[in-house]
């Protein structure tokens, strides 16, 4: 009886390990392993091959037309390069996270649709879980129509013009830097023609910047996004506001195919309702449809009256002091780095309307230049210009303190 002991033991543990390997695997992610589109004008089908099930919840968007799929925890191992082919009413389509532990895939459909089936079928035999979006073409009545059915009874954070209040701060504390590196998750911005994306090289350098800024012991250094996560515009804003930040720079890389020889080089931007030309004008409409690309529907007129209004009232001091601090980038730019032109630009960027937060927007290069691209993926250049960078911030909070503004 002693003897048998051990092995009882032996196989009652055993069920409670069987279980807990069990749960592991039903905690892993979903890997989303590929896509593609099938079908005509008629009736054309979006499938996706998944690992395992997965709750799905699938909605249409206009202005542009849209079809978003969201499901939380999915890992995106897609082979390279598809959702650039158009087939049927599917002009393209992209993927990524949109916020931790939630995936979006984005689908843009070329005229008014209607969804007419969305599924997830079980894995089955050697076939993988299939996600299954079914679109048909409709009118524009129709669409919308539809559409204002399904909107929900309450408007969501997104679409609310709020102004969060700065938490209070020791007036002996480290100034707060706020740095965006933009894009993300679903949205990768722009992409060179090699591949090399915008959001990837942005973070890259938001990050050797803000360990450059640590290092100094004399800022507290936040980054939008630590990750390949998507962050709504007002969503950037509004974080830079509840940390308090003294200043808040967004940080893209621009593509210019139309002259892809002669654009080089970094450029500064900061927010004005009036574009100072045609480039910052364009620039500035590219930017600002980044949550329509990620498919978050854009502000109403009436947020962006009130936004308007606010910016009137509230940032024409915040907006010299943008100024300022965009001043003292070209300038350490111009000595250390590559710059695109010396003169400031301005244009009505949204991921600079804080009224309270003086904000600027680096373009570090191009990523359409095959030189700038080789710098841009240089660990030598992002030191050099995160240097030239973080001097720029040394500059300006060394004026505020000698003309103590505050």
């Amino acid at each position: 009886m002693i003897a048998a002991a051990p092995a009882l033991a032996i196989l009652l543990v055993a069920p409670i390990d069987l279980l807990a390997l069990e749960a592991k695997a039903e905690s892993k992610p979903v890997v989303a392993q590929d896509a593609r589109v099938a079908g005509d004008r008629e009736r054309t089908r979006f499938i996706a091959d998944l690992s395992k099930k997965v709750d799905v919840h699938v909605f249409a968007m206009g202005n542009p037309y849209r079809v978003i799929v969201d499901a939380p925890d999915v890992s995106f191992q897609m082979p390279d390069g598809i959702g650039k082919e158009k087939r049927g009413l599917v002009t393209a389509y992209r993927y990524g996270l949109f916020a931790p532990g939630k995936a979006r895939i984005v689908i843009d459909v070329s005229g008014p649709f209607l969804i007419d089936k969305a599924f997830v079928l079980e894995p089955r035999d050697d076939q993988p879980a299939r996600l299954v979006v079914d679109l048909v073409p409709t009118d524009e009545k129709t669409f919308l129509a539809k559409l204002k059915e399904a909107k929900p009874a309450q408007p969501s954070s997104e679409g609310q013009a709020m102004i969060p209040l700065a938490p209070s701060r020791p007036a002996d504390a480290k100034p707060v830097v706020v740095l965006d590196p933009g894009h993300g998750g679903v949205d990768p911005g722009t992409s060179s023609t090699t591949g090399i994306t915008e959001k990837e090289v942005v973070l890259t350098f938001a990050r050797t910047l803000k360990t450059k800024l640590e290092a100094t012991g004399r800022y507290e250094v936040f980054l939008t996004r630590d990750d390949d996560t998507f962050l709504p515009l007002r969503g950037r804003v509004e974080f830079a506001q509840k940390k308090g930040a003294g200043l808040f720079l967004s940080i893209h890389a621009d593509y210019f195919p139309q002259q892809i020889d002669k654009a080089t080089g970094a450029t500064v931007y900061t927010l004005s309702e009036e574009a100072s030309d045609e480039e910052a004008r364009a620039l500035a409409a590219k930017e600002n449809f980044s949550d329509a690309l990620a498919g978050i529907e854009l502000p109403s007129d009436s947020d962006e009256e009130l936004a308007n209004i606010l910016i009137d009232l509230a940032q024409r001091e915040t907006q010299n002091r943008s100024v300022v601090f965009a001043r003292s980038i070209v300038g350490e730019l111009a000595s250390k780095g590559t710059l695109h032109t010396k003169r400031l630009r301005s244009a009505g960027f949204r991921v600079l309307k804080a009224p309270d937060v003086p904000s600027v927007l680096l373009e570090l290069g191009f990523l359409s230049n095959p030189d700038d691209e080789k710098r841009l993926t240089s660990e030598a250049w992002r030191d050099r210009n995160a240097d030239a960078v973080a001097e720029s911030i040394d500059v300006y909070f060394a004026k505020r303190v000698a003309r103590n503004p505050f």
